[in-house]
């Protein structure tokens, strides 16, 4: 076969330099958007066949060769060649040896610049169903782990200081409540990039009679772009996917943060299995949750990728810049991380156990009823801030004789405030501080039941 012909290398009077060829390259890590420049081919060759721009012969051949050349990469049966600098000149390459002069056609009206921002939105359009395919699973494994300890309380923390009393399941559920949003972001981000700009060329369209409505049609898009000079450029769905990744990464970072912190001797709250843990190449006796700070790690990967197109977007002047073929590594980092990393939390919250007799054994630490005393003082008719003064006295009291807020007597407690009686113990004890939530969407067992059937409706409906 001979070596590929580069698009434009008339206009040049040397030969590409053999450093040039190799910085200017993409095709090391744009071939995997092989499946959506073939879509979009055929969409194009289709179109102008329609337009009599291309015979109905011509657009058959062109057709059949690219779905032949879509089997041959897929199945590796096609070498394709880095002088031809990326999978878009590759492809176009060889359905010209295919097809000859009605390969040569293809790229009537079509420029690489509108070409390979199209090719962007459709993969785009599939990563973000995979990803949201991925967090559905791991907010049902948050929901599956949920329901078994509906009735167990645990100490939530604010300032990483034990705060109040909750029901576990609540505190997973929390989880699933940010991944949703994180959804529905990306359900956000495909809306916003469904538009096609195949047919707006290098920056100004054509003078030929292309129906970009048609394309826009054959492809899956909801419209069209309106301005030719601004959808060669546009990479802003680009920015927002990543953006998206990096608030999906920091969920699952926060995640990590806790569980890790849970599994140490001095938490012992949870234990991972050990198929998700790794052991010290020194120290024998180790259970090391490295999975775990790898997702808090990657977590950094990741906002790399936003700063980095975010800087490769400020400076440019309007039009297409080739500072725009950047965007494929950051973007193609950021979801395949993401990916990795949502997987792996799926996996480990799937085999990790909450340790209940280490928790429930710790439980009276913290005053963790101590708010709930203070809604008891306002239940009786003390103003809040005054409430707030008495706990604050006695839990000092408490702190200084080693007791809880359930060790004092009721005669201890008048000294206090004579509103306190002797049901001021129902109020007092962790668990019975969660039973007694009753606002909306509050981490009580009662209430976590419910946002469990909740989250069960949401899942059957989508």
């Amino acid at each position: 076969m001979a070596e590929p012909q580069k698009s434009w290398e008339h206009r040049l009077s040397k030969p590409t330099d053999s450093l040039a060829v190799d910085f200017v390259e993409s095709l090391s890590f744009d071939k995997r958007l092989y499946k959506y420049d073939i879509v979009g081919s055929i969409a194009h060759a289709e179109m102008l066949c329609e337009q009599k721009l291309l015979t109905k012969d011509e657009s058959k051949q062109i057709k059949d060769a690219l779905v032949e050349i879509s089997h041959q990469i897929a199945e590796g049966k096609l070498k394709l060649d880095k002088t031809c600098e990326d999978i878009h000149m590759a492809i176009e390459a060889a359905l010209i040896a295919k097809t000859g002069d009605a390969g040569k056609k293809l790229h009537t009206g079509r420029s690489r610049n509108d070409q390979v921002t199209t090719d962007m939105r459709l993969w785009m359009r599939d990563e973000i169903e995979i990803i949201q395919t991925k967090i559905a699973l791991l907010q049902k494994a948050f929901v599956k782990l949920a329901e078994k300890y509906v009735n167990d309380i645990m100490p939530a923390y604010t300032h990483l200081q034990r705060a109040q009393p909750v029901s576990i399941a609540a505190y997973l559920l929390s989880f699933v409540e940010q991944l949703n949003r994180d959804r529905l972001r990306l359900k956000n981000c495909r809306l916003l990039l469904n538009v096609s700009p195949l047919g707006s060329g290098a920056i100004a369209g054509s003078s030929l009679p292309l129906d970009r409505k048609f394309t826009c049609k054959q492809l899956g898009f909801s419209d069209i772009t309106y301005n030719t000079i601004d959808s060669v450029s546009d990479r802003d769905f680009c920015a927002e996917f990543i953006f998206d990744c990096c608030l999906i990464a920091a969920h699952l970072s926060k995640v990590a943060e806790d569980w890790i912190i849970f599994s140490t001797t001095e938490f012992d709250f949870i234990r991972i299995d050990d198929a998700f843990c790794t052991s010290s190449s020194m120290m024998p006796q180790k259970r090391n949750p490295d999975n775990l700070e790898l997702i808090r790690g990657k977590t950094g990967s990741i906002y790399g990728s936003l700063m980095a197109i975010l800087t490769i977007l400020k400076g440019q002047p309007s039009g297409y810049n080739r500072d725009l073929q950047e965007d494929k590594r950051h973007v193609f980092n950021a979801s395949d991380t993401i990916e990795a990393c949502v997987d792996m939390a799926c996996a480990i919250v799937e085999n990790t156990i909450f340790n209940m007799g280490k928790i429930s054994a710790g439980l009276d630490k913290g005053f963790l009823d101590a708010t709930a005393l203070a809604e008891y003082l306002v239940k009786k008719g003390m103003p809040f801030r005054t409430a707030h003064g008495i706990v604050g006295s006695l839990v000092a009291q408490c702190e200084k004789e080693g007791k809880t807020l359930a060790d004092i007597t009721i005669e201890q407690f008048k000294k206090y405030s004579g509103l306190i009686e002797n049901d001021v113990y129902q109020c007092l004890d962790s668990k019975n501080v969660a039973a007694s939530y009753v606002t909306a969407a509050s981490p009580s067992p009662l209430q976590a039941a419910e946002q469990i059937n909740y989250w069960k409706k949401q899942f059957a409906e989508r």
